[in-house]
């Protein structure tokens, strides 16, 4: 019994050292193996570090604002109306089609205009052959120069009569004051119209504008030139326009600022009063280089970042332009073909060792 208790002691002995030495095994191995750390536990025996990097290059940067609730409303629109008024006599045109400016639409009665114009132009070569021979007489000292000078009155008067009525009959007549498409028409021939009478709608389709508001932060970056992009339900394409008003001032409820962007429609494809989603390119560059940010370490107010040359890290202080939360576009201090470290700056410093992995 005494034997067996003592087996089981020593059994027990062994155990406890081997579970030692496998524990000190365990501890002691990340501080010599480990390369991702800096100082025993970072680097073998003191040696590079390994980090990743990559070959700066050139690429297109662009930073837009997007999805700005926009109007599609038409260049002019004008509800049509006679100047005077009168019984509808004519009505020319179809709805729903396009006409062009000039074209005469519809027409009102114009009957007693038309001879009373008759009767005034009747009346003018009577008049003038009156002039004539007082011109003769006076010539001839036969008259006095004031009867002469009332002949060519009366010839004067009996012409703007002329032009007057004239005038009167072009108020009779409705014609489209620009190239648009013509919609419903809510009168008949027969109808007596007024001034007051809608007679149909003209809408200009061919441009159209776009009506939407920035905030105040965009303030500086749009003005008359500015291409914008938009997107129109049930069009799978996106449409270009340029800005060609900007209000003057901001709009103090809102702190937003209205602009309008003109639109061309050459083909009518688009009508207005539909809501549009537009975006605005606040800033592009063809040939730009852009690094991650997190590469980026910014000291006592100066940005600078880690090149691997010659197997070592150096640091080279750049100048930023525009940032995003993943990208920083950098205007002077790096060259294309440079190659940036891109990972552990924390813990880099300048000529220390590396080894370089690139992405």
């Amino acid at each position: 019994m005494k034997k067996s208790t003592n087996r089981w002691i020593a059994l027990g002995v062994i155990a406890l050292i081997v579970i030692g030495l496998v524990c000190y095994r365990l501890w002691s191995k990340p501080d010599e193996e480990d390369p991702g750390a800096v100082g025993g536990r970072g680097r073998v025996g003191g040696g590079p570090l390994s980090v990743q990097g990559m070959v700066i290059g050139q690429q297109p940067l662009s930073f837009s604002v997007d999805n700005i609730t926009a109007t599609v409303t038409a260049d002019e629109e004008v509800n049509l109306a006679f100047e005077t008024s009168g019984k509808i006599t004519h009505i020319y045109f179809r709805e729903d089609t396009g006409v062009r400016k000039g074209e005469l639409l519809a027409k009102i009665n114009d009957e007693p205009l038309q001879a009373q114009l008759k009767k005034l132009q009747a009346q003018v070569q009577l008049s003038e052959d009156r002039l004539y021979r007082q011109q003769e007489l006076l010539q001839r000292d036969a008259v006095s120069r004031e009867a002469y000078e009332q002949a060519q009155t009366e010839l004067a008067m009996l012409q703007a009569d002329i032009e007057l009525v004239k005038a009167n009959i072009a108020q009779t007549e409705l014609r489209a004051p620009f190239d648009g498409v013509i919609g419903f028409r809510f009168v008949s021939e027969g109808a007596w119209a007024s001034p007051t009478t809608t007679v149909a709608r003209l809408t200009k389709i061919v441009p159209l504008k776009l009506n939407f508001s920035v905030s105040e932060k965009y303030v500086d970056a749009v003005r008359q030139g500015t291409k914008v992009r938009f997107t129109v339900d049930g069009y799978l394409d996106a449409f270009d326009a340029q800005v060609y008003a900007v209000s003057s001032e901001v709009d103090l409820a809102t702190r937003q600022l209205d602009v309008k962007a003109l639109y061309p429609n050459y083909r009518g494809q688009l009508m207005p009063g539909r809501y549009a989603a537009v975006s605005i390119t606040l800033y592009e560059q063809e040939n730009a280089i852009v690094v991650p940010a997190e590469a980026v370490i910014k000291e006592m107010g100066i940005d600078k970042v880690y090149l691997a040359r010659g197997g070592t890290a150096r640091s080279v202080t750049i100048e930023a332009g525009q940032r995003t939360d993943s990208q920083v576009e950098v205007l002077t201090g790096l060259m294309p073909g440079d190659t940036l470290i891109t990972t552990g700056t924390l813990q880099l410093r300048e000529a220390l060792p590396i080894r370089l992995n690139l992405q």
